[in-house]
């Protein structure tokens, strides 16, 4: 990539990375005005208007739209807290939770 430098095996990524840069989304969804760089990540988004639900959960049968929102929900079963505030050693199971909790020091 000439703007930022990097590399790629295939032109076909090169390509597509090249859209972060210019700012071109060529898919737009239908149901509202969002669009997006790649047909994978409008799909992805077509789930909150579809309500599709993909991954489940295998400890409990809840569902999710997304796999990070999977993925985050296991934390509960498993009581993972990955994201650790340095000043007090609290943990929490996401990102936003320890940003929420930065906001309180």
């Amino acid at each position: 990539c000439t703007e930022c430098g990097k590399s790629f095996k295939m032109k076909v990524d090169l390509t597509k990375h090249l859209q972060t840069h210019t700012g071109e989304r060529p898919f737009p969804c239908t149901n509202c005005s969002k669009r997006f760089i790649t047909k994978s990540k409008l799909k992805k988004h077509q789930r909150i208007h579809t309500g599709e639900r993909t991954y489940k959960c295998l400890d409990c049968g809840k569902n999710f739209i997304q796999k990070s929102q999977l993925i985050v929900h296991c934390r509960i079963h498993t009581g993972e807290k990955p994201y650790q505030y340095s000043s007090c050693q609290r943990s929490f199971i996401d990102k936003s939770q320890l940003v929420a909790h930065h906001r309180i020091h």
